[in-house]
């Protein structure tokens, strides 16, 4: 697939903080899919409890639709670790390697200010709803400060790897973009 691996991991080599990096992005990894597990075990649940034993639910579907959330926030590190998100990679094939190097450093540049930005605003918005006490408008009434901590905390570790992969890239540990020289 135009000269590298399909499921490439960033690469670590010897550096503290890339590798501190890499073990927090893989940790929020298996927490992403044991909330998805989860999610799956309160669903079949809450199928069993409605429609098999004729109850009523209460907290089940606020308690899926958060988890799902939390886990597609939690896991942005551990997908970027991977590699997963989409990549067009056309212009970086195109480039010689000194000018893919300095779009990946101005990608990722970009990227750390805008996921920067959003983790500011993500942290305010947590903030306000742990300050103020707010709780859904729900029977269950959670207190919206728990599942909005996924804004920061996701938000901060893919911000983390995002800067590792930077790091690794201007330090030459990795190839930009992962693409090997052809």
């Amino acid at each position: 697939m135009a000269g590298h691996a399909s499921g490439a991991v960033a690469r670590t080599g010897q550096n503290p903080y890339l590798r501190f990096v890499a073990a927090l992005s893989t940790l929020a990894g298996w927490v992403s899919a044991g909330m998805i597990v989860t999610s799956v075990i309160i669903t079949c649940q809450m199928i069993w409890i409605r429609f098999v034993l004729n109850g009523a639910t209460i907290w089940q579907t606020e308690a899926v639709i958060y988890l799902m959330i939390a886990a597609t926030l939690l896991g942005l590190s551990y997908v970027q670790r991977l590699r997963g998100h989409v990549n067009v990679d056309l212009i970086p094939l195109a480039l010689p390697r000194r000018m893919r190097r300095g779009l990946a450093v101005l990608t990722l540049t970009l990227s750390i200010v805008i996921v920067a930005i959003m983790l500011w605003y993500g942290y305010e918005f947590w903030h306000v709803a742990w300050a103020r006490g707010w709780t859904s408008d729900t029977v269950w009434a959670v207190r919206l400060w728990i599942p909005y901590l996924a804004l920061p905390v996701g938000l901060g570790l893919f911000l983390l790897q995002l800067v590792a992969d930077l790091v690794a890239v201007v330090l030459k540990i990795d190839s930009p973009f992962g693409l090997e020289d052809a």
